[in-house]
């Protein structure tokens, strides 16, 4: 498959250095502006605490220019841009007019959950204020749009019509004036209008204001110089990641792994990759990745395919390189149709992400022969969630109260893992507060705490997980979402694999047997309780080699447990303190 191609804008000029840095940071700075106003104004806690969304400058052929620094790596990889690039296919780059308002959120162009929705503007400039210069874009998680599921997304559905309403390029604004008719479709899919309505202002005004911003730029400076500074930085960024690749010795790395499941069938699914380096130019091989899979794990190609790439590349490859499409010019992909990450666009995508942090841990873990000091051990590389769905018990009304578990990072050459964080496929999503959960929905929180012994031992210990425990007040119902419990994060350059997450159910004070991974409807009842275990990061290097101090030092702290130090690193503390490595 063939990215489908748009004219490109005219040559500019050169501009001068002390201009061109002062484009480069005011561009990004204008995105990370409406990045934090999109904080202070949207309505539902997705979006105000989570952070899922991503704010973006794309081009007139529909390159991205410019990316907020803390957006959803997921977004704005090519999500942005594929919607901008329908838009102008479906309407014509002379059928924009200002104040136009686009919104998409198609499985055929962006290949992800129809939750992920992009609304953009065109941004015009120059002299008579008539040329277009972009277009600016906001990515936002709508909360709900409809489907068989609160939220859209549920493990049962099997094509993409299940998952809720399809916007494909239709104008949510035209020449300044809202339409109504759209807003009443989408205020009647949507089982909470109030705080979706809102987010879509929230949305709004981003997109909004930052073509206002952008505008201003350009106008100080001159659309030819603006716009021949954003050329000359993605030339500079390309000439970058190609000497960066050029480092690399020539080869083909392949690593495999797999997925416990796809949530409807009870089989492995093979995730298997090969990075080509050759010269200049890096290539990912999705050849014989899964097929598309009947759950709802699918992804489209550049949702999916092109988006896994295009992350593990910025993360070891272009990691001081603002992302742009500049930056990727140099990585090529392999990717045949009707793959798990290049599938049909009627195919089931509501959890479509769930296989990209194993993808992109395995893309890393390929190139550790070539790149033994910059490879990490693999991350706890899952979504790790859970969801309580019900009624409200005093206004009946529905609620559902998405949870992260956040999870380990691997281990590199010079330190330990990080964590807990989200994966690398959300970036810098964060917690919801305690205590805002617990005032809006029915449960509380009885422990929270870092997870012993869950980071992967290694001279360099993986991160830790964290333990979470919740008492439910009212009856809902759980959703759980974790895996890689078959294939738990693993350590490179000799070091050991961390524990995997798990889930365990508490009724009347006695564990059930059964643990959790991927479920919905899950009955609860008052006095019930749920404990989220998320996994760690695995190690670098070999145990032996961690310095015995450190590992006192991660026992004193409850990193580790005396079992895990002496099994694991080799070393005995003794009870009045003092820490010894064993002799062989």
């Amino acid at each position: 498959m063939n990215p489908m191609t748009l004219p490109r804008s005219s040559a500019r000029t050169n501009v001068d250095p002390i201009t061109l840095e002062v484009i480069r940071h005011g561009i990004i700075s204008i995105c990370d502006q409406i990045d934090a106003n999109m904080t202070r104004t949207a309505f539902s806690p997705y979006i105000y605490e989570y952070k899922d969304y991503a704010v973006g400058f794309v081009g007139v052929d529909a390159q991205l220019l410019a990316q907020c620094t803390g957006g959803m790596p997921v977004f704005v990889a090519d999500s942005v841009g594929m919607a901008v690039r329908d838009g102008l296919e479906t309407y014509g780059r002379e059928n924009f007019h200002k104040g136009d308002v686009v919104v998409c959120n198609h499985a055929a162009v962006q290949g992800q959950h129809l939750n992920n929705t992009v609304m953009y503007t065109p941004v015009f400039a120059g002299a008579n204020g008539d040329e277009l210069i972009g277009f600016f874009a906001v990515n936002c998680h709508w909360i709900d749009i409809g489907g068989s599921a609160i939220g859209s997304v549920s493990y049962s559905s099997t094509d993409i019509f299940m998952e809720g309403l399809q916007l494909r390029s239709i104008k949510l604004w035209s020449k300044g004036e809202p339409i109504e008719e759209v807003y009443r479709i989408i205020e009647n899919n949507t089982r909470f209008p109030l705080e979706l309505l809102g987010d879509i202002e929230a949305q709004l005004g981003g997109c909004l204001l930052g073509r206002d911003l952008t505008q201003a730029m350009a106008d100080k400076y001159g659309t030819v110089v603006f716009l021949g500074a954003l050329d000359m930085i993605l030339d500079q960024c390309a000439a970058a990641t190609r000497e960066k690749i050029r480092a690399i010795p020539d080869g083909v790395y392949q690593h495999e792994a797999f997925l416990d499941d796809d949530g409807v069938r009870d089989e492995n699914i093979p995730i298997k990759v090969k990075v080509i380096v050759a010269g200049d130019e890096m290539t990912i091989d999705f050849s014989e990745i899964s097929d598309q899979v009947k759950g709802c794990i699918n992804s489209g190609y550049y949702g999916g395919g092109r988006t896994c790439a295009r992350v593990a590349f910025k993360y070891l490859i272009a990691t001081d390189e603002p992302a742009n499409e500049g930056t990727f010019r140099p990585l090529k992909m392999i990717l045949p149709e009707g793959k798990l990450l290049s599938a049909e666009p009627t195919a089931a995508m509501g959890l479509y992400s769930i296989p990209f942090p194993t993808v992109i841990d395995c893309i890393i873990k390929a190139l550790e022969p070539a790149l033994p000091q910059r490879v990490t051990g693999a991350h706890f590389g899952t979504f790790s969630s859970l969801s309580f769905s019900g009624k409200r018990t005093d206004t009946g009304a529905p609620f559902k109260a998405n949870d992260s578990g956040h999870g380990g990072w691997g281990a590199c050459a010079t330190h330990d893992g990080a964590g807990p964080f989200r994966t690398m496929a959300h970036g810098d999503t964060r917690l919801i507060p305690i205590e805002l959960q617990e005032s809006m929905y029915p449960y509380r929180v009885e422990e929270f705490c870092l997870r012993q012994d869950s980071g992967g031992p290694g001279k360099w210990r993986g991160g830790l997980g964290f333990d979470k425990q919740y008492v439910l007040l009212a009856p809902c119902e759980l959703w759980a979402n974790f895996d890689r419990i078959g294939c738990p994060p693993w350590g490179v350059q000799g070091a050991k694999a961390a524990k995997a997450g798990q889930v365990l159910i508490f009724k009347d004070g006695k564990q059930e047997a059964k643990l959790l991974y991927k479920t919905e409807n899950c009955p609860l009842q008052a006095g019930d309780r749920v404990r989220m275990a998320t996994g760690g990061g695995g190690g670098y290097g070999s145990p032996s080699e961690r310095p015995v101090e450190l590992v006192q030092r991660d026992v004193i702290r409850g990193f580790v447990s005396l079992e895990s130090a002496r099994d694991d690193y080799g070393v005995v503390i003794e009870a009045d303190g003092r820490a010894s490595r064993v002799k062989d």
